[in-house]
């Protein structure tokens, strides 16, 4: 199983990112995703999470209105698009399998 995160960098406040999470090594249709996030001396949390049609979503209440979780299954691909971005949203973002299987993470720094 592979999870390889992309799309993280450094973007002011306000501004907007798309992450992306190519996933391989398993039937990626058949499965929930999930993203999530660590920042600094904090403790990982739920960030947005997809159910495998991509029928049902759920977030955050920190991101809710502002971040869209999506998928592709044709490309087994997860996305997060991230608008109007805030300083604490900064943190490394995970891509998620719900049964264990995390990428490597992605950073994202929000910074004027």
């Amino acid at each position: 199983v592979q999870l390889v995160e992309s799309g993280g960098g450094l973007v002011q406040p306000g501004g907007s990112l798309r992450l992306s999470c190519a996933a391989s090594g398993f039937t990626f249709k058949r499965y929930a995703m999930s993203w999530y996030r660590q920042a600094p001396g904090k403790e990982r949390e739920l960030v947005a999470a997809i159910t495998s049609t991509g029928g049902s979503t759920n977030y955050a209440d920190s991101v809710k209105g502002r971040f869209t979780i999506s998928r592709d299954n044709a490309k087994n691909t997860v996305y997060l698009q991230m608008n109007i971005l805030k300083p604490e949203d900064t943190a490394v973002y995970y891509c998620c399998r719900p049964v264990g299987d995390w990428g490597q993470g992605t950073q994202v720094t929000v910074s004027s």
